[in-house]
């Protein structure tokens, strides 16, 4: 078996895995579906497959203007959690993390799900009420969370500078044991695989340019590849959710910006969590690989470019070291940048919009790769059934002129 195996690797090898089973079909599109899903993104194929498998809902395409797992769910930084401070966010990222538990055994594919634990680090008075105050409201929710003092940081990750001397001084961190990272491209082919074989089709290199209305209600998509009718249309297109909502003359308080992240070399393992810190700008954990995968917060300015700035990379570098000295003779190996949407309250947007059979799953900010699962299954309901699921209802557009907002600057921030 493993001499087959070596050979059948070999083969692959070099003919460029052309003997290679696809995992899904290359569909071409047709002219009409029953829902059109604009995003081939791990939210819109996550959409996909359980309005197949929850509702019966097959006769979808889901769009995508390249290649499948080349937007921001391969652009990201692959971590889970769920310990975020309104009952309403709450919610639903532990919907999400608790299908993250089971995403693999689900779609038959290994999504490589590690619960390493998640620290994110006080270093003020302020930083250790709010920590203590989100840890608290986590436990209400039935949401697994714990305070550690500085020592018991030092116990959960050895490699931490938890010196007095230092700028920022480590005085505890909030501490979730059930967070951790998945990997990024094997959610997006899990998905896409289970949708396909469901009877969906994910139509790649199909870039929406209209999105057809008449009566106030949409009625199809034009793209690059021809016009294709639709009885129901949902945009789930991270960055350029506003740009496609406009095709529809619908405006979104939605606001684009980079957000950029970095790995290292690749050097033995030494870092068994993921660590965050707001004050100092950083978070990081260590990839299989054995790269340090490395974030900070979002670019100021407003961009559709997958790049950030060096003025980024050069603080988060400063940040990393205040933590972690130890990684200082590190060199950087790569960087890369997505773009993500943010709301004014820093919280999603989910549900119907004010064009009938439009609809909306976007607005992640940096939380959108740790809510797939949750964010997918919800936003099918709320399709399927054109009424929003109860875990989707607070996450509607009509609250920025309510004023139900739900402000997660906090635990948002930088800890994506």
């Amino acid at each position: 078996m493993q001499r087959y195996s070596i050979l059948a690797l070999a083969r692959h090898a070099l003919t460029g895995h052309r003997f290679w089973t696809p995992a899904w079909r290359k569909a071409a599109p047709r002219a009409r579906y029953r829902v059109v899903i604009i995003g081939g993104g791990g939210h819109g194929l996550a959409t996909a497959y359980y309005l197949a498998k929850e509702h019966g809902i097959g006769d979808v395409a889901v769009l995508e203007k390249g290649a499948i797992g080349l937007g921001n769910t391969g652009r990201n930084t692959t971590i889970i959690r769920s310990n975020y401070l309104w009952d309403e966010s709450a919610r639903i990222y532990e919907h999400s993390l608790k299908l993250w538990e089971g995403l693999s055994a689900e779609l038959n594919f290994n999504v490589m799900l590690s619960q390493r634990g998640v620290l994110n680090l006080a270093h003020s008075e302020a930083d250790i009420r709010e920590g203590m105050r989100r840890a608290g409201a986590n436990r209400l929710q039935g949401i697994d969370a714990e305070w550690l003092d500085p020592a018991a940081v030092r116990r959960f990750c050895p490699i931490i500078n938890i010196g007095t001397d230092a700028r920022y001084p480590v005085l505890g961190a909030t501490l979730q044991r059930r967070g951790g990272v998945a990997r990024h491209d094997a959610v997006a082919w899990g998905y896409a695989r289970a949708a396909d074989a469901r009877g969906v089709d994910i139509v790649e290199n199909c870039e929406v340019t209209g999105v057809r209305t008449a009566g106030g209600r949409v009625v199809g998509v034009d793209t690059n590849r021809g016009a294709i009718d639709a009885d129901k249309i949902a945009i789930v297109a991270a960055g350029h959710n506003s740009v496609v909502a406009a095709m529809a003359g619908v405006r979104l308080p939605l606001q684009s910006h980079p957000l950029q992240a970095l790995v290292s070399e690749p050097v033995k393992p030494v870092l068994d969590c993921v660590v965050m810190s707001g004050a100092v700008h950083v978070y990081v954990s260590q990839s299989d690989k054995g790269e340090l995968v490395m974030g900070a917060g979002i670019d100021a300015f407003n961009s559709y470019a997958q790049r950030g700035s060096f003025h980024v990379i050069e603080g988060q570098m400063a940040a990393l070291l205040e933590l972690f000295p130890i990684f200082s003779r590190l060199r950087m190996l790569r960087s890369w940048g997505g773009i993500v949407d943010v709301a004014p309250d820093a919280s999603p947007i989910i549900g119907r919009l004010p064009v009938e059979g439009l609809y909306l799953n976007g607005g992640w900010g940096t939380g959108g790769f740790k809510a797939t699962p949750g964010a997918g299954h919800v936003f099918a309901h709320t399709i399927a059934q054109d009424a929003p699921h109860p875990l989707a209802m607070p996450f509607a557009l009509d609250r920025f002129t309510t004023g139900a907002l739900i402000d997660e600057h906090a635990a948002a921030a930088v800890s994506h």
